[in-house]
């Protein structure tokens, strides 16, 4: 049998490469968001905007990706973001206690950013380092077992440093 060559765009026709084009936008908005958010540390609306008639989505569906993904974020975020485990093991020795703690020391509450934009403070359901529970994380770095006032400290003083 005959390897033939066929070209897909003729079989295709002219609506397979309008198709193609709008794939190509809706492919580089992803990437496009990424980017902001490392030049911006988050979405800001009046970039979004502009994203939108550069790239011809609408609006409302690059909204409707950016807020799929856990990864976006609209407002402005701290330099460090700490996480704090609230899975089932974490939850059982005390990561609730973390957290509270946390919030008077920094006066900021769940999902909040300081004022200073230092920090941005967060719960999640598991980090997976169960038996270092209770586990909270400063940007990438776990700190586990923060059960006690010298721990809390040690804890604490890590998100205070540079």
């Amino acid at each position: 049998m005959r390897a033939e060559t066929i070209d897909i765009d003729q079989q295709i026709g002219e609506v397979g490469r309008i198709l193609t084009e709008q794939e190509k936008m809706k492919g580089v908005l992803i990437y496009a968001l990424h980017q902001i958010q490392a030049d911006n540390g988050y979405l800001p609306g009046d970039v979004l905007r502009r994203l939108s008639q550069n790239l011809n989505i609408p609006l409302s569906e690059i909204y409707s990706v950016a807020t799929f993904y856990k990864m976006f974020h609209f407002k402005p975020r701290g330099k460090k973001v700490v996480k704090v485990c609230l899975g089932t093991a974490c939850y059982v020795r005390g990561s609730k206690k973390v957290l509270t703690a946390l919030e008077a020391e920094f006066n900021v509450h769940n999902g909040e950013t300081t004022d200073d934009r230092a920090l941005t403070l967060e719960t999640v359901g598991c980090v997976g380092c169960c038996g270092l529970a209770p586990v909270a994380t400063i940007n990438e770095d776990v700190i586990g077992e923060i059960m006690g006032k010298k721990k809390l400290d040690v804890l604490i003083k890590s998100i205070r440093e540079e």
